[in-house]
């Protein structure tokens, strides 16, 4: 029994389909570290927020007690010594001052909760290109499959046609250059 020749676009195939199968699992890696990624980052903008929250029920609560102390002064204050309604002042001074902090503080944890959620965004964009990076790029090796074992040079065309999307979307998925798409 003769061997058939190998015809030498074979080679160029097998080529091909190698390098598309790298870059489709290297797609498959970054696409799945921007998803871990964005759901880090998603967690850890809840836990910010709910820090934000535990500080505004504080602040709330010193807020509602320095009405209550304005009040009995507002009330009282004809009937108070003069070191009683000192001592009323202080304390809602003292009360002023915390809600001053609680809301710096409130400020700084918006921020921080804001920079997860941005990191989060960012990510989602990155994972959603590597996975259409890979979805084009398995088609791609699938054509190409198809075209060695049928020695359609056609089909091979396509693949790499088809493969030239992928390696698009999967240089995209660092650059993110068709933001736009």
């Amino acid at each position: 029994m003769a061997e058939d020749k190998k015809e030498p676009w074979l080679n160029y195939l097998a080529l091909a389909t190698v390098v598309l199968a790298v870059c489709a699992t290297l797609s498959t890696f970054k696409g799945g570290s921007y998803s871990t990624r964005s759901v880090l980052s998603q967690s850890q903008a809840a836990n910010q927020w709910a820090y934000y929250q535990a500080k505004s029920l504080k602040s709330y609560l010193y807020e509602l007690q320095k009405e209550n102390l304005d009040f009995d002064l507002q009330e009282n204050e004809a009937t108070l010594s003069p070191k009683g309604a000192g001592d009323l002042k202080d304390r809602i001074a003292a009360y002023g001052k915390r809600l001053a902090k609680y809301d710096a503080e409130k400020a700084e944890i918006m921020q921080g909760a804001r920079k997860f959620e941005e990191i989060r965004d960012d990510a989602q964009k990155h994972a959603r290109v590597f996975g259409i990076a890979v979805i084009f790029l398995q088609i791609a090796i699938l054509l190409s499959s198809v075209a060695a074992l049928l020695k359609k040079k056609l089909v091979w065309y396509l693949g790499l046609v088809t493969g030239a999307a992928g390696v698009f979307y999967f240089v995209d998925g660092f650059l993110l250059f068709s933001a736009w798409l």
